[in-house]
């Protein structure tokens, strides 16, 4: 319940270069249940938003990489939508990732407010996505677009022969954002065939389980010094 800092500043000391901070829900649509897990273990040991932007009201004194936060839109809306922006920026977050949130109601509704608290907003594009809508995604979005490596929830197994190829495809767009690779990694050499393509990848499920192994310094440090090298 308090580690949320000492885990952040492990992090960043072991060498990662960005950190996307989950905001538990009750019903993660686009995650695996190794994710859906760590919500509901978080959402039981009393962890919401108010408590979550109360722990990090004093994060840049320690954390100085971006951090992104990543929830949903039901949670957020019932704490209030600018007031979530608004906090967030109040206690240094960099950017949002809303994965059921549409592009249409984005431009409509949100965009401006986004825009008003000098927030970074990245959708999500999969294999399915039209060049078309890929466009437009990556026009609406700042920061970097988040390439959901496959159509399904994180932690999925990949076939990156695959993967690459529809990688490429999005290179070949000449996107505006960095393009950033999620779900499905778990290796050095998962990362590494990212990097071939990609500008990042994002680990979510293989670090939420060695956490749930045992959540220490060196557990952390480890994982990452594997990963990266």
């Amino acid at each position: 319940m308090n580690d949320t800092l000492v885990i952040m500043k492990t992090l960043q000391d072991a060498g990662v270069d960005m950190i996307e901070l989950g905001m538990p829900y009750s019903d993660p649509i686009a995650d695996g249940p190794v994710i859906q897990q760590s919500s509901a273990t978080a959402i039981a040991n009393g962890m919401t938003i108010n408590v979550l932007f109360e722990q990090l009201k004093d994060m840049r004194q320690e954390i100085s990489i971006p951090v992104i936060l990543m929830g949903y839109l039901n949670p957020i809306l019932q704490y209030g939508f600018e007031n979530c922006c608004a906090d967030a920026a109040s206690v240094g977050i960099d950017g949002l990732i809303i994965p059921d949130l549409p592009g249409p109601e984005y431009e409509k509704t949100y965009a401006a407010i986004i825009r008003k608290h000098d927030l970074c907003f990245s959708f999500l594009v999969t294999p399915e996505t039209s060049e078309e809508r890929v466009k437009k995604l990556d026009a609406l979005s700042s920061g970097f677009l988040y390439a959901v490596s496959s159509s399904s929830v994180t932690g999925s197994d990949k076939n990156m022969l695959s993967v690459n190829n529809y990688l490429q495809r999005l290179r070949s767009y000449q996107l505006n954002n960095p393009l950033v690779v999620g779900f499905g990694i778990k290796t050095k050499t998962d990362l590494e065939n990212v990097y071939a393509n990609a500008d990042g990848g994002i680990i979510g499920t293989a670090f939420i389980e060695a956490l749930a192994g045992k959540m220490d310094v060196e557990t952390i440090s480890s994982f990452i010094k594997n990963i990266k090298g």
